[in-house]
């Protein structure tokens, strides 16, 4: 039998051993929190003009005399006053390829107006090269433009809806040449790197490669695992040798975090996150401003005039609370939640009383507010 269709058939085999022995173990996919270096877009920008815009396009001189230029290179000699403002618009185009893409592929284009344009809604972006960072044009685009809204107005009043001033070219981008990319280095090594950098993971996903295939593996930082691929797997085979490795499934390690963000009052936590037994007090605080301004009248046939006296009214009440709560050392995060619903606080409530937790040292996870 090959030898490299033994050594697939035997990691095909240990991931169905491992989901029959425990299927409800909590394991992900390898390529799930990883992925092999090399797998990145590449982002590329141009300027180009789109026209055909029913007066709602830019105003300014620049973006017709743009215009004027593209065409003088079509042998149509005109200046920017014998063209139209209000039919074409100066815009910023970008696009991002995605990896190993090759010649021909197509891709979404992106346009943003740069000028005083108030709608894209009808244009068609003109030949427009589109280069990355090395200044290399890598794909040329063209294409009707779709904003997925409207806008219209009339002399007093408009209404619109969604973001009429930024649009898509779907599939408007060709690809003028093959992107050079290789994931595999000279000493037939590749490396994976983790989403999350964490010791524990990366050590977790050397030791499940090298359980199914003994020193292919190793750590070198948080982020990456080394991998080197056998002598007997020729490479026309490394994309599907790659692949069998990123199925196979391991338990990786969750950090103990909670997330909040303080705009919507949204609270996530991991199953990881802990607190030890601490006393809280918490109240609410209440004031009221109210404002009765009231008229000063003169006296008839006096000299005085007659004026607004402010008066205001202010009030502030203290909500009278459960007084000061224990909250006992939790191990899950279902104990966590039942001892922050005691305290019978809103989840805003729970936003400020978590970044105290975590000041008192009592909170054991790491805390992010977006």
């Amino acid at each position: 039998m090959d030898m490299f269709l033994a050594l697939m058939l035997t990691l095909a085999a240990a991931q169905e051993g491992e989901r029959a022995q425990d299927p409800l173990r909590e394991t992900v996919r390898i390529g799930d929190v990883a992925e092999v270096k090399g797998m990145r877009g590449n982002a590329l920008w141009g300027t180009g003009l789109i026209v055909g815009l029913n007066k709602t396009g830019d105003t300014a001189r620049a973006t017709r005399q743009a215009l004027a230029n593209l065409l003088e290179k079509h042998n149509l000699n005109l200046s920017a006053q014998d063209l139209k403002e209000g039919s074409a618009a100066l815009v910023s185009v970008t696009a991002t390829l995605p990896p190993f893409a090759r010649e021909g592929d197509r891709v979404d284009v992106v346009v943003s107006t740069t000028g005083d344009a108030k709608s894209l809604f009808g244009g068609t972006l003109l030949f427009t090269p589109l280069a990355g960072a090395d200044g290399t044009v890598y794909a040329v685009a063209q294409g009707p433009v779709t904003i997925g809204g409207f806008q219209a107005e009339g002399a007093a009043s408009s209404v619109s809806q969604n973001h009429p001033t930024v649009g898509l070219v779907s599939g408007g981008a060709t690809l003028e040449e093959d992107l050079a990319a290789s994931f595999v280095a000279d000493d037939n090594t590749f490396e994976l790197r983790l989403h999350d950098p964490d010791f524990e993971t990366a050590r977790r996903v050397a030791d499940a490669l090298n359980a199914e295939l003994p020193g292919v593996a190793r750590t070198l930082d948080p982020s990456m695992v080394r991998v080197s691929i056998p002598e007997n797997v020729g490479s026309h085979r490394y994309v599907e040798f790659v692949a069998q490795l990123c199925a196979l499934r391991f338990a990786p390690q969750q950090r103990a975090r909670i997330v909040v963000n303080e705009k919507t009052g949204t609270i996530v936590a991991g199953q990881g996150v802990r607190i030890s037994t601490v006393a809280i007090a918490h109240g609410n605080l209440t004031v009221t401003v109210a404002e009765s301004p009231q008229v000063s009248q003169p006296l008839p046939e006096s000299l005085g005039v007659t004026t607004t006296v402010a008066r205001t009214d202010l009030n502030a009440t203290v909500e009278s609370g459960q007084g000061v709560s224990v909250l006992e050392s939790t191990a899950t995060i279902g104990e966590l939640a039942t001892a922050l619903n005691a305290l019978g606080a809103t989840p805003r409530d729970l936003i400020t009383i978590l970044q105290m937790l975590r000041q008192a040292g009592a909170l054991h996870a790491d805390l992010e507010v977006l």
